[in-house]
């Protein structure tokens, strides 16, 4: 059942100075782009602000929220701020990585914000509707798919705790494949981070998210596209007729991978 965070070294809301909350803000590392009010916004990594404009969310009012892979909780107080009914951030691997402010940041920005945003301690793999308080008309799912080690089985568990709808944002790569597919990344070849494991493309999401139980899916446009291309074998070349060549090649050939956002329906 999700439990009330509670910030052993914060007070309420009126005890914080944007003076006092700046430093407090200026000492940690972010990822969400967060507004605290009285001027103040968290140094995110991710530029979430700008981001939910980008995401299509359903409308939230007065529904039930879960937000898996709450990382800095953004997305929560996001649907707490648009008006849903009751708001569950649920996360583990972010709150608990050795290092990371992730779930210090969760609690400072639910005290300053005098949220009422309900958090429990749950990794995807042990996403239950008794772990979480029960079924959801919106689950977000944002940025997690694509750290699945086993993406079927996450869907699946996600499929457990959506009554609605399910919004999916992921990395996906092989856009120029037509049939289900997915890119395996071994190591740290996804952005340096060796907890990514798979760029699938849209119809292999579309297909895993049937697999999983989910009714219908709604893929909506790429974001955020990179241009693939190939160079001869051996170095780029540094001449100039090369470098021609090469922005050329970039400017013409398809999107090969990229965001995308998908409402998987229950």
């Amino acid at each position: 059942m999700a439990d009330e965070p509670a910030d052993g070294s914060t007070n309420g809301p009126a005890e914080w100075s944007p003076e006092r909350l700046r430093a407090e803000v200026a000492s940690r590392t972010w990822f969400h782009t967060i507004d605290l009010g009285h001027g103040v916004r968290t140094p995110g990594e991710k530029d979430t602000i700008t981001e939910v404009g980008q995401l299509h969310l359903p409308a939230m009012a007065g529904r039930t929220v879960l937000d898996v892979g709450a990382y800095d909780g953004f997305y929560s107080f996001e649907a707490e701020r648009q008006g849903a009914a009751r708001v569950v951030a649920a996360d583990r691997w972010a709150w608990e990585w050795p290092g990371s402010d992730a779930r210090r940041n969760f609690e400072l920005a639910h005290t300053v914000l005098a949220s009422t945003v309900e958090s429990t301690w749950v990794s995807v793999e042990d996403l239950t509707p008794e772990a979480v308080g029960g079924v959801f008309d919106v689950v977000l799912f944002l940025g997690v798919l694509y750290h699945a080690p086993d993406p079927l089985g996450y869907l699946r568990r996600v499929r457990s705790v959506t009554g609605g709808v399910a919004v999916i944002e992921t990395v996906v790569d092989l856009l120029d494949i037509p049939v289900p597919a997915a890119a395996y990344y071994p190591g740290e070849r996804l952005n340096g981070d060796g907890s990514n494991h798979f760029g699938p493309n849209p119809a292999a999401v579309e297909a895993w998210a049937l697999a999983a139980g989910f009714s219908r899916v709604v893929p909506f446009s790429p974001w955020h596209t990179n241009s693939w291309w190939s160079l001869q074998p051996g170095q780029p070349s540094t001449s100039p007729a090369g470098k021609l060549v090469e922005r050329v090649r970039r400017r013409l050939r398809p999107a090969r991978s990229g965001r995308m956002v998908f409402h998987a329906y229950a």
